[in-house]
């Protein structure tokens, strides 16, 4: 089953609309992508806007996140700011 367009026939109905496939690969004529490189190659693009963050740095601003948090609430508790009971 496929999906097709339809459009009024003047008389109440609708009729189907023929869909045309369009190739919007052959717009693309940038070197940027390729067209015009040879054998059709896409060439390596890097992003100097994004300086990936190491593992050990990522790793450890988590493990700091959380002792902080915990040491917040341990501070909270033992101050009186929050209570055991309900």
């Amino acid at each position: 089953m496929s999906l097709q367009l339809h459009r009024p026939d003047g008389k109440g109905g609708l009729e189907p609309n023929p869909v045309t496939e369009v190739d919007y690969r052959r717009q693309l004529r940038s070197p940027r992508w390729g067209a015009a490189l040879p054998g059709q190659r896409l060439p390596s693009l890097s992003n100097p806007e994004m300086n990936p963050t190491s593992v050990t740095r990522s790793v450890m601003f988590w493990v700091g996140l959380a002792v902080l948090t915990f040491a917040i609430l341990v501070i909270g508790y033992s101050v009186g700011i929050w209570s055991f009971t309900a």
